[in-house]
């Protein structure tokens, strides 16, 4: 994690008007999770502190290759139809999720920023739809970053038992990034209960887990093998993929393919 003395320039909740003035960005990020139940152990806010920290450190080493670009506030909720009988969970349906991108590339294009990252934290957000319709209508650059999906490489070699929530990944993400959060001595096994209909669960066929049912404890994946090492190992490594996107696009002029 990055030791840069604050007020950080490249994220926007600390940055001051006039470091802002001095060195305009001309890529924003904005980190996108959620607020819901991560087993039993891991804090709700999992999924933005997870898309936030990967955001910053990312936009750290950007910087430090000369990527003007700064990190957004997040948006701590996402879509979480299917976890609404869990307690105080809150979702955002597909319309108040398009009209949030909406207003905040409006925003940002009044002050000639035109490309944007979505730092995705949160499996259940799927920006696809939602991403063509904004670039139509305002002739912007957006480029979606699910942090799970990067460096799956370093993700194989880290973790020993994946899953794909509150897992050994993302319990050890939360080890490195918050561990006063973490209370091992609550998690539950992770286990996943399989659809009746067997049909629906193979390749090429989807259908949202009534989740609940699916996973009582709200886990998918044994935390077990979990560290604090593990996850900064995975900080690390996806950050820097994720720097080399942000260098990429923040550097980026019209004509240059998809930026057209």
């Amino acid at each position: 994690m990055s030791n840069d003395p604050r007020p950080r320039p490249y994220v926007l909740s600390e940055a001051n008007y006039r470091q802002l003035l001095d060195d305009r960005p001309t890529l924003a990020v904005l980190p996108w999770g959620a607020t819901e139940a991560h087993n039993y152990h891991l804090p709700h806010g999992t999924d933005n502190y997870e898309a936030v920290a990967t955001a910053e450190e990312a936009a750290r080493l950007a910087r430090e290759q000369g990527a003007k670009v700064i990190v957004l506030p997040e948006i701590p909720f996402g879509n979480n139809a299917q976890q609404m009988d869990q307690v105080a969970t809150i979702h955002f349906s597909t319309t108040t999720a398009a009209a949030i991108l909406d207003d905040v590339i409006k925003s940002l294009k009044r002050q000639g920023i035109d490309r944007l990252v979505l730092l995705n934290g949160h499996g259940g957000n799927n920006f696809s739809g939602l991403v063509r319709d904004a670039q139509l209508e305002h002739d912007v650059l957006i480029v979606v970053v699910d942090f799970y999906d990067l460096r799956l490489d370093a993700f194989n070699e880290i973790f020993d038992d994946p899953g794909d929530h509150a897992d050994e990944m993302e319990t050890s993400f939360i080890m490195h990034l918050q561990p006063d959060l973490v209370q091992m001595d609550l998690a539950g096994p992770g286990e996943r209960v399989p659809f009746d209909m067997e049909s629906l669960s193979q390749s090429g066929v989807w259908t949202p887990r009534p989740w609940s049912h699916s996973h009582p404890d709200t886990g998918s994946g044994s935390p077990q093998g979990a560290s604090a090492e593990k996850g900064k190992r995975y900080l690390e490594a996806i950050a820097d993929a994720a720097a080399a996107v942000f260098v990429e696009v923040a550097s980026a002029k019209r004509g240059q393919s998809p930026y057209l």
